[in-house]
């Protein structure tokens, strides 16, 4: 059988064997690391349908696609991985405030926990180690308008043999999902928990992807200004990162300079004060440096404000400088917005629904300002992300009950935010203006119940 063929089959039999006691993905605890990367990091030949515009940024609406949660009896090897708390996954002890909606997934794609409804029945997550539901997942992106994902690369854990198999296996589940529905994706490197020293690991990692995987080749790789994106997050925050400024300009310099695998537009996840350097910025002015050896400036600010009108101050003072520095500087500006924050379960010392959504219009505020700004492109936090509050994919009105407490979606369709991420997309490419009022994205049958609400 050809290469070909067999990358084909081992992602047929992944679609297909979600729940299944043998994965197609080999035996974690009998695989080497060579073994891994032999066996995970392989070609895509899968579909490519037609869709979004790879070859830029601009225009886009992009979401930070986590991927790392796991389940018993997935094939990963690897338990509740990130859906639990400190003791385990159970009624009282879990990591996410948010449950997710599995409502439209396959037998072979569900997990029952111990967790119940109120009516008795077991509840049920995900995995993203499944390519069945993950593809879904980038059908729900084409459905809804939104243009696809920053797919999370978490440097500390492609470093252990399992965590580069669960990652490897996830980027090829999106990397399906993407070419099948047109989406566009790219590769995001979280730097998070990182020593000093490190950062060459990193470097080695990303040459696997260009050579065993050839992420960049593929159709459905988002480019921009001819070049691939590859988007490197967490430089210059003040939390005591343990890797240095210095470490990072030279994984910039290679993924910008270097002969084989550098040639690419790197975008960088900088702290929201980075033009100021202060709060969440290290004083040092080589994050200036470091920021101008890239191409694409992207703040996170999430939990930096807490109000619809917070949010527009923000753009109006914050956002609209950070946008004047870098045209100044011929440098782009991606900013982050994000439809809430929770991490009650998590940190029980936080409140359920520490940053409301109302309904909607903290994140359109946000949007709306933006493009008001003049932003021609936004990253959307995050798509997954149930442990902090932030999805926007498809979750219940109907979580758990019992010792552990969820937030909802206020009683608004599992799809909304996916309807509303989508409709702000057009107003970021020009295609609707920007209204102030929140837009009515719901079915007909639906209007009435939500205004009593």
């Amino acid at each position: 059988m050809s290469r070909t063929l067999r990358v084909s089959a081992a992602l047929l039999l992944a679609a297909c064997a979600c729940a299944a006691a043998e994965s197609p993905w080999g035996d974690p605890q009998k695989m080497t690391r060579q073994e891994i990367i032999e066996r995970t990091m392989t070609p895509y030949s899968g579909p490519a349908g037609r869709g979004v515009d790879t070859r830029t940024l601009t225009g886009k609406v992009m979401c930070g696609y986590q991927g790392w949660f796991g389940a018993e009896g997935d094939g990963i090897g690897r338990g509740w991985y990130h859906w639990q708390g400190r003791r385990g996954f159970g009624p009282g002890s879990c990591s996410i405030d948010l449950w997710p909606d599995v409502t439209e997934l396959d037998a072979d794609e569900r997990f029952a926990t111990a967790f119940r409804h109120a009516d008795g029945r077991p509840a049920e997550v995900y995995s993203a180690f499944c390519a069945k539901t993950v593809v879904r997942h980038f059908k729900w992106m084409q459905d809804h308008g939104i243009d696809g994902a920053f797919v999370q690369r978490f440097a500390v854990e492609v470093f252990h043999d399992k965590g580069l198999r669960q990652f490897n296996v996830v980027l090829q589940n999106c990397r399906q999902g993407a070419g099948r529905y047109g989406r566009a994706y790219a590769v995001m490197y979280d730097l998070s928990g990182m020593r000093e020293g490190q950062m060459g690991r990193v470097m080695d990692d990303w040459r696997l992807l260009v050579d065993r995987m050839q992420v960049t080749r593929d159709k459905a790789y988002l480019h921009h200004n001819g070049k691939p994106v590859v988007a490197v997050w967490g430089l210059g925050f003040s939390d005591g990162r343990r890797y240095t400024l210095a470490e990072g300009m030279q994984l910039v310099r290679f993924l910008k300079d270097d002969p084989k695998y550098g040639g690419c537009t790197v975008m960088l996840g900088v702290p929201t004060y980075w033009r100021t350097r202060e709060r969440d910025c290290v004083p040092d002015p080589a994050v200036h440096e470091l920021i101008l050896a890239g191409d694409i400036v992207s703040p996170w600010t999430v939990g930096r404000y807490r109000t619809p009108d917070e949010a527009a101050r923000h753009a109006r003072t914050v956002l609209s400088a950070d946008l004047a520095w870098c045209r100044e500087r011929r440098k782009e500006y991606l900013p982050v917005v994000f439809p809430g924050f929770s991490w009650h379960n998590m940190k029980p010392e936080s409140p359920l629904g520490q940053i409301p959504r109302l309904g909607g219009r903290f994140l359109w505020t946000q949007y709306v300002e933006a493009k008001k700004a003049g932003a021609t492109m936004v990253y959307q936090a995050m798509f997954d992300e149930v442990d902090e509050g932030t999805a926007i994919f498809k979750c219940t009105n109907d979580p758990p009950v019992g010792e552990s407490r969820f937030l909802t979606y206020e009683g608004l369709p599992s799809d909304f935010y996916l309807r509303l991420v989508g409709h702000a997309a057009r107003m970021i490419r020009g295609e609707i203006p920007p209204t102030d009022a929140l837009p009515d994205l719901l079915p007909k049958t639906r209007q009435g119940a939500a205004r009593a609400n």
